[in-house]
């Protein structure tokens, strides 16, 4: 399992590396600005995920494959579109959506793995799926997508009690990964396509006396 894990988790790395660098080149940014943005952007959510659970040192100062990959992410995004053609922008919302699975299901898996319950795994599972695209989208000076309207947050949400559920049944872990981050990645498709969102609050003011 964890070695799965650890696989899936650079895969989303890479994805996350890709929509950063894909934000950062809708900004224009130089490559240096490009890499920074892509880094952020895949490390992020794990980063926060590994200090709240005291997981000393955080996985990108132990492994430096994590950096090499969101490295690697950014300019190959870089290279594909100075020399074939612009990634149209349901490029960006497909990698974010991979990406966004992947975590959510790694953070969740990784918090079990560190005992923690499995109200705690859930949130870690949220955490890791969307801190990264949150720092991307505010150094980017865009509006998080988990502050918009479409169903982003709650995917994860989703994905990762399938997960746990799944893995509390008795199937095995490989399994319920891969089943729980389908999920979320369906969700997350659906939720773009037919424009899906959650009722939203409205506070009216009441009627001056």
């Amino acid at each position: 399992m964890q070695y799965f894990l650890h696989l899936a988790d650079l895969f989303g790395i890479f994805v996350f590396a890709v929509s950063g660098a894909l934000m950062a080149g809708r900004k224009s940014m130089d490559f240096f600005g490009v890499l920074v943005i892509a880094i952020i952007t895949a490390l992020g959510g794990g980063t926060l995920r590994d200090l709240i659970l005291d997981r000393h040192p955080v996985t990108w100062i132990r492994d430096d494959s994590y950096i090499l990959v969101a490295s690697l992410g950014a300019l190959a995004t870089v290279l594909w579109v100075r020399f074939t053609r612009p990634i149209p922008e349901v490029g960006l919302l497909l990698a974010d959506a991979a990406g966004l699975a992947v975590f959510t299901v790694g953070g969740a898996g990784i918090a079990l793995a560190q005992g923690a319950p499995a109200s705690t795994a859930v949130i870690m599972g949220i955490m890791t799926g969307v801190a990264g695209g949150v720092l991307r989208d505010v150094l980017c000076n865009e509006i998080p997508l988990i502050f918009q309207k479409e169903i982003y947050a709650t995917a994860c949400l989703a994905g990762a009690l399938v997960f746990i559920a799944l893995r509390e049944s008795g199937l095995g872990d490989g399994v319920a990964a891969v089943v729980a981050m389908l999920v979320v990645f369906a969700i997350r498709l659906a939720a773009i396509r037919w424009r899906l969102s959650l009722p939203r609050f409205h506070l009216l003011d009441r009627p001056p006396r």
